[in-house]
């Protein structure tokens, strides 16, 4: 089955299309008059939702919009990277299969969740946790990779396959699109878009 097959099928995704996840109410971007509502950061293999923003399709002209958002899009995304090989890197259990029932592999995963968050705000543990090059990282316009990269990968994360979809909702993008070229403008984002 497809990564958007699966993701179809779960609990997760019923919820958020049934708006029973408690994410916070629409908000105006600062400087904007549209409201846009909170959205998780995914690749082309998922959907264009309401809550889910996924990249542009294709290349794009430097100094476009479009390769602006996509650009702004895959650091937002490269976060969430970063917390899953760093997570797999030390709790290896993470690097194969899970053999449990769901719901003991799913007491697992939470149980890794709170030990990263708890290892992250500790000041102390976070030294040894998450040493300096730990992270992803841009130097000159540059990704310069995290030590996590290092780590051999023994296959529990598949590559994600592109399911084509239909793509509603696109105003949203395109209003995320248009603050991220004005009022949400970085001053160094014109460097490498």
């Amino acid at each position: 089955m497809s990564d958007g097959g699966v993701f179809k099928d779960t609990i997760f995704l019923k919820k958020l299309e049934a708006d029973n996840l408690g994410l916070p109410l629409a908000e105006t971007l600062v400087g904007r008059n549209k409201e846009v509502p909170y959205v998780l950061v995914s690749d082309s293999a998922f959907p264009l939702a309401e809550h889910i923003m996924k990249p542009y399709p294709g290349d794009f002209p430097k100094g476009s919009k479009q390769r602006m958002f996509n650009y702004r899009l895959s650091r937002a995304r490269r976060i969430v990277e970063n917390v899953f090989g760093i997570i797999a890197s030390v709790f290896r259990v993470l690097r194969r299969p899970i053999l449990l029932q769901p719901e003991n592999a799913e007491i697992i995963v939470m149980t890794i969740a709170h030990l990263h968050n708890f290892l992250r705000k500790n000041s102390e543990s976070q030294r040894y946790y998450t040493p300096l090059g730990s992270f992803d990282r841009e130097e000159a316009g540059q990704i310069v990779e995290g030590s996590w990269r290092n780590e051999p990968n023994t296959g529990s994360l598949l590559p994600l396959r592109n399911v084509p979809r239909r793509a509603p909702l696109k105003h949203i993008r395109e209003e995320f699109s248009d603050y991220f070229c004005n009022e949400g403008k970085v001053p160094w984002q014109d460097r490498y878009c």
